[in-house]
């Protein structure tokens, strides 16, 4: 089974347009860019045209690529303060001389639609999340939507990153799954991912999950984005392992969009909690 995040998450922004159009809010995200990484600028791109999909508005800060940790302070400062902004996105990563976690931590726990500031990643791990990372957020409502019950699988996340790899452990975690939090120092790797029923890879390395690694009728879900020859992929090889998953997400298609319909409905729901 091909876990489609482009068909499921084109079905979520179209459920939300119409919550937006009925609610008679009207949401307004700001992002906020230090640099032109062109990866990083498609990423904006393809966030602001999601909103102006589903009717949320949007505006862009965008700052120099030697621009210091207190511009982007600033420019955080002025957004927590405005009263017709409702969500903030701080596109990492930040050019090397920014210290992303004094940003992040700044940005406004009731408009932290990215899920990153500290306070938001203790409720998540508690147990009761306002607002959840979006990457792993859309993976949950990707695997809901697929009929996919993690209660009781051991799980194996890989990678340990606080946008993906422990926020995603920490969701599992609460839907009653059984979770294993891999990283560059775990031993016996390889054992681990075995026995996954379930395996998120977060690694950033093309094909680095192979056939053999996987165990038959395992869920992969795949959260990479690599070049390899001149090709998008991800960190698993699907021609190799959709023979033997029994779900997978492909690259791209999988994660990406459900990461973009994540930040919209946690924009909304900013919007909402503003009111």
């Amino acid at each position: 089974m091909i876990l489609d995040g482009k068909a499921c998450s084109e079905h979520r922004l179209e459920m939300l347009r119409e919550e937006v159009s009925k609610s008679g809010l009207h949401p307004h995200l700001a992002t906020v860019i230090a640099g032109s990484d062109p990866a990083s600028q498609m990423y904006i791109r393809m966030k602001h045209r999601a909103c102006e999909q589903v009717h949320i508005g949007s505006v862009g800060i965008e700052l120099p690529a030697d621009a210091t940790t207190v511009h982007v302070m600033d420019a955080i400062r002025r957004l927590n303060e405005d009263t017709g902004i409702d969500g903030i996105l701080v596109q990492l990563p930040l050019p090397r001389q920014i210290d992303a976690n004094r940003v992040i931590s700044l940005v406004r726990t009731d408009k932290d639609v990215d899920g990153f500031n500290p306070y938001n990643l203790g409720l998540l791990f508690s147990g009761k999340p306002n607002f959840i990372p979006c990457t792993p957020k859309g993976i949950m409502i990707l695997l809901a939507e697929y009929h996919v019950d993690v209660t009781g699988m051991h799980t194996v996340v890989i990678g340990r990153s606080i946008d993906v790899g422990r926020p995603m452990a920490a969701l599992l975690t609460n839907a009653d799954a059984t979770v294993t939090l891999c990283h560059s120092r775990t031993k016996n790797l390889m054992d681990e991912i075995k026995r996954a029923d379930l395996l998120v890879s977060a690694v950033g390395r093309a094909h680095f999950i192979t056939a053999d690694m996987v165990k038959p009728g395992a869920v992969v879900i795949d959260v990479g984005i690599n070049q390899l020859n001149g090709k998008l992929v991800g960190d698993v090889d699907f021609a190799g392992v959709k023979e033997i998953a029994s779900a997978i997400t492909p690259v791209p298609g999988g994660v990406g969009p459900m990461t973009i319909a994540a930040l919209m409905e946690n924009t909304f729901l900013a919007a909402k909690l503003r009111v």
